[in-house]
């Protein structure tokens, strides 16, 4: 029984291990995703992008800010675009 014990204890820590490091890996694209569309917001307003299509740059506020860290590259495009539209991302 020992010998049952110790194997399935052994199987148990190596399923641990798997599913920690999918979760990890997972996590750290997350982090990079949000890290470079917050990065996006702050570069296209600082390089006045906005100005090349006549309007003001995009307001950091809050609701921007969670867009582009939970969107990443494609929340930067969606807040372009409505702020292009003239749909305000405000409280």
């Amino acid at each position: 029984m020992s010998l049952l014990t110790g194997l399935l204890a052994l199987i148990l820590v190596i399923i641990l291990a798997f599913v920690l490091y999918k979760v990890v890996k997972s996590v750290t694209g997350l982090i990079i995703n949000a890290v470079v569309g917050v990065i996006l917001l702050w570069l296209i307003n600082l390089l006045d992008l906005m100005q090349l299509v006549g309007r003001p740059d995009i307001p950091i506020n809050i609701i921007t800010v969670l867009i582009c860290a939970i969107g990443g590259i494609f929340g930067v495009l969606v807040t372009v675009v409505l702020h292009l539209l003239g749909i305000p991302l405000t409280l």
